[in-house]
């Protein structure tokens, strides 16, 4: 696994610097507060991946926070092409995220208008997968209850919740943890989105404020329905669906598409990465760029 460091040139407030030299105010209300929003986006071999939906979701964080973004769409680009031919290896994960910045009294109200803080890095990622169930990564699960705060859907720099939850996977020796709600029903896992497949229907939850609005989980919804070769549900998922399920899979910018193949000790079908996850994956590859 290729480890999550970042190149030493950094974007910071719209001038690239080098990593030693970028300096934030302990005052930044990111930093107190998580007062922020951020997007992860991969770019591979200098072709970035949804580009206009991360665009399109990080000016929603935005907007429910009331903060202005300081860079137009087009800029954005530019500087994060710029940060991806910088860095070590063809196959890069652009992380950005905009704060409310530093203020000298630290108070929970927004303070009056000043200016964010904005911050991007690039840092090393594996190549993508191409759909071949002998090389790509599989993911051993555990299951939990969620307890992370009621908006979810805003992609806020403040993970504290998914932090604990993926703590409380990896003290149990798994890779990930499937989130339920109070009714247990699937919302999603510490950092990705989930589908299920149970004979040959796939499965997502329905997005509302339990789960991050995911990119690539909406792509593959896109390139699924386009394709018209299997059936596509978004609703409540059960617990026992879950466990239940022939295939399960994982969803996130950098997994792509992911299959799990144990959830609790227990074995997913076969558990080996299974023939729908195959052709999701494969489909993803060969149009990752047209969505």
């Amino acid at each position: 696994m290729i480890p999550n460091t970042p190149n030493t040139t950094v974007l910071l407030n719209g001038e690239l610097v080098s990593l030693e030299n970028a300096r934030i105010s302990p005052m930044d209300r990111g930093f107190l507060f998580g007062d922020g929003v951020y997007e992860v986006i991969p770019c591979y071999d200098g072709r970035m991946v949804g580009f206009e939906r991360h665009m399109a979701r990080l000016q929603q964080g935005l907007q429910a926070l009331k903060l202005t973004n300081p860079l137009s769409k087009e800029r954005w680009y530019e500087a994060l092409l710029q940060l991806s031919k910088g860095a070590q290896g063809a196959h890069v994960g652009l992380y950005l995220q905009i704060t409310r910045g530093s203020h000298p009294i630290r108070a929970h109200r927004y303070p009056e208008a000043q200016a964010p803080t904005l911050f991007a890095y690039a840092f090393p990622v594996t190549a993508p997968s191409d759909g071949d169930s002998a090389t790509v990564k599989s993911y051993r699960v555990v299951t939990g209850t969620d307890q992370r705060w009621q908006r979810c859907h805003i992609k806020s720099v403040a993970l504290l919740g998914n932090v604990m939850h993926m703590n409380e996977a990896n003290e149990q020796g798994a890779d990930e943890i499937l989130l339920f709600n109070e009714r247990d029903e699937l919302t999603e896992a510490a950092a990705c989105n989930v589908f299920v497949v149970t004979d040959d229907k796939i499965s997502t939850p329905n997005l509302d404020h339990q789960k991050l609005p995911g990119v690539t989980r909406a792509m593959l919804l896109d390139m699924l329905r386009d394709s018209g070769h299997q059936a596509i549900e978004e609703r409540p998922i059960s617990r026992d669906e879950v466990l239940a399920a022939d295939e399960v899979w994982l969803t996130s910018a950098t997994k792509e598409v992911a299959p799990v193949t144990a959830i609790d000790g227990q074995e997913v079908g076969n558990g080996r990465p299974g023939p729908a996850w195959e052709n999701a994956q494969k489909l993803f590859a060969s149009q990752r760029y047209a969505y």
